[in-house]
């Protein structure tokens, strides 16, 4: 497959065409949590057990959770270093029902070189309260750190941690960025070891965990897919992803038939689609992002096929900030239609899909760095009826 054909949403052209018959345009609605600095990143889970997953934000100088049903807002840590926070990685490793807590701050991504001027690790103990602050445990770090997320393998949680720069990297050239597991131990207090992903990557950007203990790296020199495998880390080349991209989710039209998206290149206007053996196949399914920045796959619609969620921060060529929703026709990937989800009032640095309502269809959470707003898209799907 050379290209894809992807549609505009032109109406009378879809009602007119049997395969669209059981797509109708996505139907979300909106309710502003809060007003927020940035919104560097969100994470959801369980903060107090409760049974309901909770919304958590890394803000410009405060970790903070918002209680789902009344949304109110709760401090976790604040002022933990002297620069910005960047990141966090909530996951209930220990199966007790609520969420474990990681987070990264310092935000210096012009310094790779010092690590008391750039980069942070913390896990963060909860109190009896997980309303009042939490204790920070300071961990190793390497500089610029930048992205982290908890990933199951058979040993164990890790907590992979992803800087933007290798050490003392200048304009993306120089060591490779050091991709670090941390290995939490039983008491967190005590030292954490640490084991290698990978080095050979130069300024990376983010990545995607998926069930089976993979790992989808971006960065400059494109994509690497890194799985855990017999007690260690093993790398599977993927040859075809070999342009640079900041962003990187799989999904699944199908069981056996997955796909990779990316923003590319890093901070890029391209959302790309790679799909075929050894997700070897590439086509461009919208080129009119600017800076984007989040990215999620996941079935919203109840298709039985995911659909692919994308955000962007900075007015593209229509002069517009959004989040749009893409969804394949059919389960070859061949067709994809595309919808607002938000024209124009989210300047989107993350998102994250969950259902928050427990009412068997996901919704989407977003935080807005230049419209700093921190938003829930509710999804109206209407459920089948038994």
């Amino acid at each position: 497959m050379s290209s894809i054909t992807y549609f505009f949403l032109q109406l009378s052209l879809v009602a007119s065409l049997p395969v669209f018959a059981q797509i109708n345009q996505p139907e979300f609605t909106t309710q502003i949590l809060d007003t927020i600095d940035i919104g560097y990143g969100l994470a959801i889970g369980d903060v107090n057990g409760d049974g309901h997953p909770d919304i958590l934000l890394a803000d410009q100088k405060e970790f903070v959770w918002y209680h789902n049903g009344d949304w109110q807002r709760f401090v976790i840590a604040k002022n933990l270093t002297e620069r910005d926070n960047v990141c966090l990685a909530a996951t209930d490793i220990n199966q007790d029902g609520k969420i474990e807590l990681a987070v990264g701050a310092q935000w210096n991504p012009g310094e790779t070189s010092d690590t008391t001027a750039s980069g942070s690790v913390h896990y963060l103990i909860r109190p009896h309260d997980p309303t009042q602050l939490w204790k920070p445990i300071q961990l190793h770090h390497e500089p610029t750190v930048h992205r982290m997320q908890w990933v199951a393998t058979e040993d164990g949680y890790r907590l992979v941690v992803l800087p933007l720069h290798g050490r003392g990297n200048k304009n993306g050239e120089g060591k490779g960025v050091r991709v670090l597991a941390y290995h939490p131990p039983q008491n967190p207090d005590q030292g954490w070891k640490t084991s290698l992903l990978d080095s050979t990557m130069h300024l990376t950007h983010n990545f995607d965990v998926s069930d089976d203990s993979t790992v989808f790296i971006a960065g400059k020199e494109g994509v690497k897919q890194i799985s855990y495998q017999n007690n260690g880390w093993q790398t599977n080349p993927l040859p075809q992803l070999a342009q640079g991209a900041g962003e990187v989710r799989r999904g699944f039209l199908t069981e056996d038939h997955p796909f990779l998206v990316t923003v590319e290149p890093m901070h890029g206007n391209q959302l790309v689609l790679y799909q075929g053996e050894n997700y070897g196949e590439r086509s461009v399914l919208f080129d009119d992002l600017k800076q984007g920045h989040a990215l999620v796959c996941a079935d919203l619609l109840g298709l039985g096929r995911d659909q692919v969620v994308v955000g962007w921060r900075e007015p593209n060529q229509q002069g517009k900030v959004g989040i749009k929703i893409f969804i394949p026709v059919d389960e070859e990937g061949d067709g994809w239609m595309h919808f607002w989800i938000d024209e124009d009032d989210m300047a989107c640095e993350d998102l994250k899909v969950a259902d928050l309502d427990q009412d068997g269809d996901l919704d989407i959470v977003a935080a807005g760095r230049a419209t700093k707003n921190l938003k829930v898209y509710w999804n109206q799907r209407i459920m089948d009826s038994d």
